[in-house]
């Protein structure tokens, strides 16, 4: 899917005495295979501790490159001591096997409270939490709905939301979602 070409600098000194050759390489690595393979890397650590791999991701911030891994509990909860811990962990697997051939940072966090759901695992978790949906094609005249997500099935969702004072249950395409995710309701 995303793509990274990575140059290496090759020298060949096997030409006459004082003489070498210098090219650079470059390597196709598809990142999203690069991730995956960090992700069965770090998974076991986190499954001593009983913490969830919620996901990982790169990500660009000016010259700098984060390896971002977002964690959580079965609960969906996560502190900022338990995330200290496990970015030292992770770290040291992650320096262990020496996979990741250029400079980053490593960041370890909690997906959030607002956390998108991702997959069909995630949209099955959320049963009976507060979700907020973007709708690619308005239905019964809404863009986006919030409301608590009641069901989950062959890739629809059944809300629960109110409409002014009535309480009212919506059933959205799976196809019709741009967006879903956790919501706060205040």
């Amino acid at each position: 899917m995303f793509d990274l070409f990575r140059g290496i600098l090759c020298t060949d000194t096997s030409t006459e005495v004082g003489k070498t050759h210098s090219f650079i390489m470059f390597v196709k690595e598809n990142v999203m295979d690069g991730l995956s393979k960090i992700k069965e890397l770090i998974k076991p650590l986190l499954a001593q501790e009983d913490i969830k791999l919620y996901d990982v991701s790169w990500q660009q911030e000016g010259k700098n490159r984060i390896l971002q891994v977002a964690i959580m509990r079965k609960d969906g909860s996560m502190d900022i001591d338990t995330c200290a811990a496990m970015s030292e962990k992770i770290s040291e697997k992650l320096d262990e096997v020496d996979m990741i051939a250029s400079e980053y940072f490593l960041e370890v966090c909690s997906p959030g409270a607002e956390r998108e759901l991702k997959d069909e695992t995630q949209i099955q978790d959320a049963l009976d939490e507060y979700v907020y949906v973007k709708l690619k094609n308005p239905k019964a005249g809404m863009d986006a709905v919030k409301g608590y997500l009641r069901a989950y099935e062959n890739g629809n969702i059944t809300m629960e939301h109110m409409d002014k004072a009535v309480k009212k249950k919506i059933t959205i395409d799976g196809d019709n979602i741009a967006l879903i995710r956790l919501s706060v309701k205040i």
